[in-house]
């Protein structure tokens, strides 16, 4: 039995979510504390891929989280267009992706500000080489169900001839709950109309479902265009699956190098983050941390810009957090058109307290970033929103934490009666590689173990 959510489209006629057809990976927030497994696998045998999606089958779930996330543990099966190609796919359906998703994260590098030492050529195999065909990720608060879901996903592929595992990441939740550099993330979530997950900020007005999954209206009032068939298409989504390195070191030095002391140094961090270290945003907390507003769900991501801090004084506008959700702030262009799933989750040890000079460990962030519309909502935030100013009034500024600096940009920060400008940002992030994929439904994923020659 399908279990589907009313939803008021506007129209006559309501709009019907089917929850338990959507992966449960591509809508559940991450849990807290979280624990997990990225896998990429190349498929050499189209059969032999089939049958590895048959076994994978009874391991991807649908549905919403359960109530009780510490007994969760979920696997979510992705892939890329090379991959689709592999498992033979029909070339008419492949056709029917959209050309980001064909050409691939690689092909389209310069666009999302992946260039220098961020560059492909750069990057860690095996991405951006076409081998990568399937992505699996396996996420849980509870480690014996994690590993039990790891063991299964194992003797799946082990038993499938014709199948390789090229690529795995262990992903953790850092002893302290926070990222590499030192912030609580994983705290805004966006809004979506119809599929009955909590709200993260009560004064966002719910997002159409079809800005997220596939077959739904989306915030234009259209179907996003859908791969066909429509069995194929429909309650998927797209995912851009990235993995940066922190270069926590140089993030510690600049921030000593640019304060007078350790209350301007904490005060200068939240000023490029937008948040405090414990979660508290400065649009709420301006002057100094509050653990207490970050401890609270109720408050620590109910706020908008424009009616307190509209010109940047709390908030700078070119901060992390607004610049990759400027909710109501006034900019150019409709926020809301660009909203997008994150899910981030950490790898690596972290770097010792008072450590200022890198110890050689990898260490960073497995970001996934999902989305109907691969164009106009993760590359338009990476293009025009991370790497270029432009729409908040600063053109050639980028983002202070996320954007690609190469140790010459600066960042504006505004304040009375004289703003402060930053000056010769090194790249606190580095792109180790990306994959675009897309995450089907669970129809879709029994259509493709189906398939024929």
């Amino acid at each position: 039995m399908t279990i589907m959510n009313a939803v008021d489209s506007g129209s006559a006629a309501d709009v019907r979510i089917e929850i338990d057809d959507i992966q449960s990976g591509a809508l559940r927030p991450r849990p807290v504390p979280y624990q997990g497994k990225y896998v990429f696998l190349r498929v050499d045998d189209r059969r032999a891929g089939r049958d590895l999606v048959r076994r994978l089958l009874p391991l991807a779930s649908g549905g919403l989280p359960d109530v009780d996330l510490t007994q969760d543990a979920w696997v979510a099966v992705a892939f890329t267009y090379q991959g689709l190609k592999a498992l033979g796919v029909p070339q008419e359906s492949l056709d029917s992706f959209p050309q980001a998703f064909r050409e691939g994260m690689a092909a389209r590098a310069e666009r999302i500000g992946d260039v220098g030492e961020s560059a492909p050529d750069h990057w860690e195999a095996p991405f951006g080489t076409g081998d990568v065909h399937i992505a699996l990720s396996a996420l849980s608060s509870d480690a014996a169900q994690l590993n039990e879901e790891l063991e299964r996903a194992r003797v799946a592929c082990e038993e499938t001839p014709g199948v390789q595992v090229i690529w795995q990441q262990d992903v953790h939740q850092l002893p302290t709950g926070r990222t590499t550099l030192g912030f609580r993330d994983g705290i805004s979530h966006p809004n979506i109309e119809g599929v009955g997950l909590p709200c993260s900020n009560p004064q966002e007005p719910p997002l159409k479902a079809g800005e997220f999954i596939l077959g739904y209206p989306d915030e234009t009032g259209n179907l996003p265009p859908m791969p066909r068939p429509d069995v194929l298409g429909r309650n998927g989504t797209y995912a851009a699956v990235r993995k940066v390195r922190t270069d926590v070191a140089a993030w510690r030095r600049y921030l000593r190098a640019n304060s007078a002391g350790a209350e301007e140094e904490a005060l200068l961090a939240a000023k490029m983050i937008g948040r405090w270290p414990s979660g508290a945003p400065l649009a709420l907390a301006p002057e100094h941390d509050d653990p207490e507003l970050a401890a609270d769900p109720h408050r620590v991501n109910n706020f908008q810009y424009r009616e307190n801090d509209d010109r940047g004084y709390r908030c700078p506008a070119g901060a992390h957090i607004r610049r990759t959700n400027p909710r109501d702030a006034t900019i150019i262009g409709d926020a809301r058109m660009h909203r997008l799933i994150r899910r981030g989750t950490t790898y690596g040890p972290p770097l010792p307290e008072g450590v200022l000079e890198d110890d050689g460990a990898d260490r960073g962030l497995v970001g996934v970033f999902l989305g109907a519309h691969l164009e106009r909502q993760f590359e338009f935030i990476k293009a025009e929103w991370v790497n270029d100013g432009n729409f908040i009034g600063y053109p050639g500024e980028k983002d202070p934490v996320a954007g690609h600096h190469g140790g010459t940009d600066s960042v504006t920060i505004p304040a009375k009666p004289v703003r402060r400008r930053l000056q010769d940002l090194p790249s606190f992030v580095v792109t180790r590689g990306g994959e675009y994929c897309f995450v089907p439904g669970l129809r879709a994923l029994r259509w493709l173990a189906e398939l024929e020659d």
